[in-house]
């Protein structure tokens, strides 16, 4: 898989990937990470990548100009146009914007089926609305919250999207009992020593009945998510047993 990122700031992703399950990816050649500067697209002698808004106001908005040549360079004008008319998107291209849906895990699993994402990177005031009208697919935010740009956002998403990879994980099992991967957070976890501090781990997962923790890990992961993220709970897959357990814990 390959991601093509556009951001007016490269060196934001100077050794971020190295120590990660993102480089790991990228060493046995199963990632490509490709950064682009936009200022390269810029035409003026200066580059100039930014402007004033139309119709006033305080910062600056970025030119639609750079972006929309940095993305049919990448892709080519005919791809770019047949994706935005009535043809299937074969090469998604996402703006990084606050305007955005929400990033999810259903999402990454969406981007995980293309052998190719461009993620651009947004910043100051905005990006001109041309560039999702003429070039981008998607605009997408990773929370309600103000950062300084979509560099950030552009790591989570390749970081999300990478450790759905096949072979990029070592143990499977992880990807699958994540949180949200099932539309749970995830159950809580111990490790040795069994006492720290007068804190014993539960006995159940000393118990070696593999049933009895599978099913303490599932009660587990509907409390915390009825305690902390019961919006979750609307689309999680439940059993009967589990609506019972959920129905037990609101009435206590």
């Amino acid at each position: 898989m390959r991601f093509d990122v556009l951001t007016l700031f490269p060196g934001l992703f100077d050794g971020v990937f190295s120590d990660s399950i993102v480089g790991r990816a990228v060493a046995a050649g199963r990632l490509d990470i490709v950064l682009h500067n936009i200022r390269d697209y810029a035409t003026d002698k200066h580059h100039v990548t930014d402007d004033e808004p139309y119709g006033g106001g305080g910062g600056m908005v970025m030119k639609a100009e750079p972006i929309v040549r940095a993305v049919e360079d990448l892709l080519g004008e005919e791809a770019v146009r047949r994706q935005k008319g009535e043809g299937p998107i074969e090469v998604p291209v996402v703006l990084l914007t606050p305007v955005g849906r929400t990033f999810t895990q259903a999402i990454a699993h969406e981007y995980e089926r293309y052998e190719r994402v461009v993620l651009v990177c947004g910043r100051y005031e905005g990006i001109d609305e041309r560039v999702a009208d003429l070039v981008a697919t998607e605009e997408l935010s990773i929370g309600d919250y103000v950062l300084s740009g979509g560099e950030i956002p552009a790591m989570v998403v390749i970081e999300s999207v990478t450790r759905l990879l096949p072979g990029v994980l070592g143990d499977m099992r992880a990807l699958v009992e994540d949180s949200y991967a099932r539309g749970l957070l995830e159950y809580p976890q111990y490790t040795r020593p069994r006492v720290y501090r007068g804190a014993a781990v539960p006995e159940v997962l000393l118990s070696g009945d593999h049933a009895r923790v599978a099913r303490w890990r599932r009660e587990q992961a509907l409390s915390r998510t009825l305690e902390r993220r019961p919006d979750l709970l609307n689309q999680a897959d439940l059993s009967a047993q589990d609506v019972e357990f959920l129905e037990g814990q609101e009435r206590e």
